[in-house]
């Protein structure tokens, strides 16, 4: 928009009240052509939408009503992309040690990726040992975050029904393993709201050490179907953290207010004429949105603020895990906030450039669990005498686990195992220093207490003071939720 136009003496000639005055784009479109070209209107709006109905007229992201009493008013999900071994993370198993080398009876060479490549039974390369006061076996891959196990809870019997990283991927985010669907973060932030006005709901952070986003990409934290406002919104913690935010250095603030004052009252009277459009009522929200982000967004990302003590006790200079460490000091401001939920992940696209150990195993969980280990358990040290944890839910978790046999190679690895895998919770309503279900005695299936992804949805939801039953969204004349048509509440970790 150029400097005329933004000029008050002429904003007159946009208004209504005018006696004559241009058609704006939208009526082009809408009376030019017979009005072939709203078709393309209409298309470009429904994709960001799908159709959804919401009440957006006031402030989509405003704070909400639970069902019931939350236990945690926010979320932070470590997400260890590529599917991390829990044979040589949290589920110890003796049993490897003594059969190692030994063929597996009964094991189908495809149920991982390589079945060319599959060799005897494997023992873990890290030694375990017990902590805390609850007794709870960690791998030596985790020195720091063993001295926090009483604040866990382990879920050991998970388990899902793909082997293959992107279906797996969404499966996890969305409980579905095609796209289209919310992620938890967007159905969170639709049901609840946000505390922060002046920033997004939903934060997403992804690996900045070159290695792209997780496989899936950005469908991982998509609407789906939801108004677009509830999607997450991506920060480059190694760049410009959110593209396109700050203001022209050629614009003044009064002159970018003009112009949002300009662009709002001429959607707002196109939206008076079509009657109810959520699609648009969503962009105008979310122009508002970005005009308050450029003040709030820079605060709470500039780490300048804290303390010396602080920043070594996340490991901010260490250049083996300052990237993730600044990613999870970023999570508890954002949640000191009011940031509703953030996901980090750790790992990206490529094997062995994320969790997804096929060879080697010891260097690939090694040198990912020493990006990881320090930062997280300062995030649950710094929550919890900030008085945090108590109100926020802290996930760790992948898409699968990992297999008890090797993947045979120069340096042995561990194919996909979608038959189990452990997931942690800490903090907001959650009893540590628990362990529910249990997996076979070398690793291969969760046999005791099974936890589906849906019902670990279902408890995420439960957490934060919503019935997973009760919620949900009328898309294309059906009632939809997180959880589908299933999902149990893991009551055992709830305290």
């Amino acid at each position: 928009m150029s400097q005329l136009e933004l000029d008050p003496n002429i904003l007159p000639f946009f208004s209504n009240t005018a006696a004559r005055r241009p058609w704006s784009r939208r009526e082009l479109l809408a009376k030019a052509g017979a009005g072939f070209g709203m078709l393309g209107l209409a298309d470009l709006l429904s994709k960001e939408s799908f159709g959804a109905k919401i009440d957006i007229s006031d402030n989509p992201l405003a704070p909400r009503v639970a069902h019931n009493p939350p236990r945690a008013k926010s979320v932070i999900w470590l997400f260890i992309n590529g599917g991390p071994s829990h044979v040589d993370t949290w589920d110890y198993k003796p049993e490897l040690e003594k059969r190692d080398g030994q063929t597996l009876a009964g094991f189908d060479k495809n149920t991982g990726f390589f079945a060319d490549a599959v060799g005897g039974l494997m023992k873990s390369p890290f030694a375990f040992a017990q902590h805390g006061q609850c007794g709870a076996w960690v791998s030596s891959l985790f020195p720091h975050l063993a001295r926090h196990v009483d604040k866990m809870a382990f879920i050991k019997s998970c388990w899902t029904d793909s082997n293959n990283h992107s279906p797996a991927l969404l499966k996890m985010n969305t409980g579905m393993a095609r796209v289209g669907f919310p992620c938890v973060g967007s159905w969170v932030t639709y049901g609840l709201g946000s505390e922060n006005r002046d920033l997004p709901g939903f934060v997403v952070m992804y690996d900045t050490k070159g290695r792209g986003l997780p496989k899936g990409y950005a469908q991982n934290w998509s609407a789906g179907f939801l108004p677009g406002v509830f999607q997450g919104t991506g920060i480059d913690t190694a760049g410009t953290p959110i593209e396109n935010l700050a203001r022209r250095m050629s614009m003044s603030d009064v002159q970018q207010r003009l112009q949002f004052d300009l662009a709002a009252r001429l959607n707002s009277e196109h939206l008076t004429r079509v009657g109810d459009d959520p699609a648009l009522a969503a962009r105008i929200k979310s122009f508002e949105l970005a005009y308050r982000m450029q003040m709030a967004a820079p605060e709470a990302l500039n780490l300048g603020s804290e303390t010396a003590e602080t920043a070594s006790l996340y490991g901010l200079d260490d250049p083996t895990c300052g990237h993730f460490a600044k990613q999870c000091l970023i999570a508890r401001r954002l949640v000191e906030r009011g940031v509703r939920f953030v996901q980090i992940y750790s790992g990206g696209e490529e094997n062995q450039k994320s969790w997804d150990g096929h060879s080697d195993i010891q260097g690939n969980h090694s040198g990912f669990a020493l990006e990881t280990d320090r930062p997280i358990a300062a995030l649950l040290e710094d929550l919890a005498r900030r008085g945090l944890l108590d109100e926020t839910l802290v996930i760790w978790g992948g898409e699968f686990g990992r297999l008890p046999v090797a993947q045979k190679g120069a340096a042995p690895g561990r194919d996909h195992n979608p038959h189990a895998f452990t997931v942690w919770m800490a903090g907001g309503g959650v009893k540590g220093g628990t362990s529910h279900g249990a997996t076979d005695d070398v690793g291969f299936k969760s046999v005791e207490n099974r936890v589906s992804i849906n019902d670990l949805h279902a408890t995420i939801l439960h957490l934060l003071g919503m019935d997973h039953k009760q919620f949900t969204f009328n898309f294309n004349g059906r009632d939809f939720r997180l959880t589908d048509v299933s999902g149990v509440v893991v009551d055992d970790i709830v305290s």
